[in-house]
């Protein structure tokens, strides 16, 4: 397109300096012209009139010759005569003769030397003026002069025609040029290349468009190779599909995103799916009148994008970006991925007060908490509570709405933001199978039983037909909790729980990701490390920090088990850096603020300490970075630390573990995660205890090659073989099959 721009250009251009030579050709030529002529209507003029005038000058009759003046500067053009003697002295002159004339007669008397008429163009007060001097005689002699003064401005205005007619001729000639340059692009070119890229974007999705891309046109010849293209891609993709369907049930085989759709084909049919959940997986920010996006850092986004993705379906979240309202139609809803769309996210609009009271009051300063054992007291208010159960029942009612037509949907409630929901959908719509996936622990019996709303929190659960955890040990303290909080049946053998004859089954689903990161071994020692130094690393050993800005990561503890490994081990200072990311969250809660505060003062304190002028032991980003900037930060670190005081699972480790193509690389991982269960191969460490965080540094950064690939090794076949796609299927198959 920029070629074709440019070509236009200098086609514009070549053909202007063209038109504008051949202007002032003509300019030129018509100026030349129109002085002639008036140079000979003048002498004409003068000649006619020194018959008159000769007579009455030879006789000194002045009033004759002053009538004579004032009669014939009446005519069109004429701005003056006057009769002068031989000593330029104006015996007669009208009274529109400029004053310069009759006062500066110098031009008369080199008529009177020469002895013959001259004529001369000025300006004159502005005014384009031709000035005639014809001799006047007596007796052979030169005794005086006639002078003449025309209007000569006609002759630029004739001139400033043809500039302009010449240039609206111009311009037209341009707009004819440029709109048939338009067109020819349009209907020859961009259109037949815009059939070509759906056709390769429906082949590249999984659709299929038979026949020939378009009718002939300049890329023909092109688009009838895309044509076979697309044919043998289909034909690849149906033996792949074919290939997936045999292995459906075989959920040890290595799963990816088609077989997990052609498994939610197969399985549930025309069965709908809908995701809910507080968060949405893109958000809409117009910064200085552009709008952008962006994912949220969300272990739950991580995970359940890529499932969706694959399978299709509706996601509805709270839209809570400051452009979502203008990115979505009128009904909230909106095809994403924004440049790929497969699915449909469907926005809930919240109040602020709704805000206030159900996310940042109730969800992260009281559930939060409470579930994570962070030694953070959870705050429980009366109105929070009344927010958080108005804003369960706007989610049910979209849902309802947008479930109406569907036939026995699947409904996947995400986390604890959404509680009552299960009950609330299961009241209104009993045909439909809910599942709700706790993202995160669930605590002992007793620390649960501190709630004020703990009853109402279990029976919204319990409406679910299927309730995940991520760990077999979640999943016990839930059932204990039931146990002492409501009356029910629970079959600890089937692990159900039977309240008002509806059944719920409890189970441990160990959510991951999506291991897409099999590239050559040798790729990561590419990577230029300079791409460090844009974060303000520049020492040979990094350690590597990926978390949320939360109270529940153990960032402080991280950074004091830092300190206390360049205290202990001096020979490291100015060769170890620990680069921490930790994007801004929930800064609505006065808990985040001041931990964030915390963090940063705890970064100063430490690089003020042990730093140099040109060393930091601590760099700290607080900014949400894309998944493509960590992936290479993970695959250049030489330690990867991941000590939360207490996680549900933690997908960074994961995403550390599925960067490490090169099987280098040690994962430092908190005891406290449901991560620790399936990585063997992490260094574990009470994240407590700064002694046991520093010696855990010493130990990898001394830890041979073989030991870092042995112990990776282990951990990416883990998490290769139970990735977010067979998370997904599992979680799905078990809530379809109890219907």
């Amino acid at each position: 397109m920029k070629q074709i721009l440019l070509i236009t250009f200098g086609a514009i251009v070549a053909v202007s300096l063209a038109v504008f030579a051949f202007t002032f050709n003509q300019v030129n030529e018509e100026r030349l012209n129109l002085a002639a002529d008036l140079q000979y209507r003048t002498r004409l003029l003068a000649d006619s009139l020194k018959e008159s005038v000769e007579p009455n000058f030879a006789s000194n009759s002045t009033a004759t010759l002053q009538r004579i003046v004032d009669r014939f500067t009446d005519r069109e053009r004429i701005v003056g005569m006057a009769v002068f003697n031989n000593r330029g002295v104006p015996l007669a002159a009208s009274k529109n003769m400029p004053r310069r004339v009759i006062d500066n007669p110098d031009f008369v008397f080199a008529a009177l030397d020469q002895g013959a008429a001259t004529g001369l163009f000025e300006k004159i007060d502005g005014a384009p003026l031709y000035l005639s001097v014809s001799p006047l005689m007596e007796n052979n002699t030169v005794s005086g002069a006639l002078v003449v003064v025309q209007n000569a401005a006609y002759i630029d205005d004739a001139v400033a025609g043809i500039w302009r007619s010449n240039a609206l001729r111009l311009l037209a000639q341009i707009a004819v040029f440029s709109l048939a340059v338009a067109l020819l692009v349009r209907f020859a070119i961009l259109r037949p290349l815009q059939r070509m890229a759906e056709t390769i974007k429906s082949a590249r999705m999984g659709g299929r468009r038979e026949g020939p891309m378009g009718a002939p046109s300049l890329f023909s010849p092109l688009a009838s190779e895309f044509t076979k293209m697309n044919q043998s891609l289909a034909q690849a993709r149906f033996s792949a599909s074919e290939e997936a369907r045999m292995r459906l049930e075989k959920l040890d085989s290595p799963w990816t995103a088609e077989r997990l759709s052609e498994f939610i084909k197969a399985y549930l049919k025309d069965r709908k799916i809908f995701v809910v959940s507080n968060r949405e997986p893109y958000v809409h920010q117009k910064v200085k009148n552009e709008i952008s996006y962006s994912m949220p850092a969300s272990g739950m986004v991580t995970a359940l994008e890529p499932v969706i993705e694959a399978c299709g379906g509706t996601w509805i979240a709270w839209g809570s970006g400051n452009a979502d309202k203008e990115t979505a139609d009128a009904d909230g809803k909106l095809g994403v991925p924004p440049d790929e769309p497969r699915y449909t996210l469907k926005r809930v609009w919240l109040t602020e007060r709704e805000v206030r009271g159900h996310y940042v009051g109730f969800s992260n300063e009281a559930l939060w908490p409470l579930c994570h054992m962070a030694h953070t007291r959870p705050v429980f208010r009366k109105e929070d509570w009344s927010e958080y159960a108005r804003v369960n029942g706007k989610f049910a009612e979209t849902l309802l709405a947008e479930m109406k037509d569907a036939q026995q949907p699947l409904i996947l409630v995400q986390d604890f933001h959404l509680a009552l929901l299960p009950q609330m959908l299961k009241k209104s719509r009993p045909d439909a199978e809910v599942g709700i996936f706790w993202h995160t622990p669930w605590p002992s019996a007793e620390h649960f039983s501190i709630c004020p709303y703990r009853k109402e929190i279990l029976l919204g659960m319990l409406g679910a037909d299927l309730i995940g955890f991520h760990t077999q040990a979640y999943c016990n303290n839930f059932m204990d909790t039931v146990g002492k909080e409501i009356e029910s049946r629970i079959d600890l053998e089937q692990f159900s729980i039977t309240r008002d004859e509806h059944r719920t089954f409890v189970k441990p689903f160990p959510i991951s990701i999506a291991f897409a990161s099999e590239s050559a071994p040798g790729e990561a020692a590419k990577l230029d490390r300079r791409f460090l130094e844009e974060f303000g690393v520049t020492t040979p050993l990094v350690g590597l920090g990926v978390d949320r800005l939360d109270y529940t990561k153990g960032i402080l503890e991280r950074f004091k088990g830092i300190e206390h490994f360049l205290l202990k081990y001096p020979s490291y200072q100015g060769q170890f850096t620990f680069l921490q990311i930790a994007p801004v969250s929930r800064e609505e809660a006065a808990k985040y603020r001041e931990y964030g505060e915390a963090v940063t003062k705890e970064t100063e304190r430490i690089n003020t300490a042990l730093g140099t002028r040109e060393w930091k032991p601590i760099v700290f980003h607080k900014k949400h970075y894309a998944h493509s900037v960590l992936d290479k930060l993970y695959r250049l670190a030489h330690v990867c630390l991941v000590t939360p005081l207490h996680d549900g699972m933690n997908l960074v480790a994961k995403e550390f573990v599925a960067a490490r193509n090169d099987e280098q690389g040690v994962l430092i991982l908190s005891n406290f995660t449901g991560a620790s269960r399936d990585l063997k191969g992490a260094v574990l460490v009470n994240p407590y205890s700064a002694e046991e965080t520093a010696e855990a540094v010493f130990l990898t950064l001394n830890m041979p090659k073989t030991e870092q690939r042995r112990r990776m090794k282990t951990m990416r076949e883990a998490v290769r073989n139970y990735n977010v796609y067979r998370w997904s299927a599992e979680f799905i198959k078990a809530l379809a099959s109890l219907g």
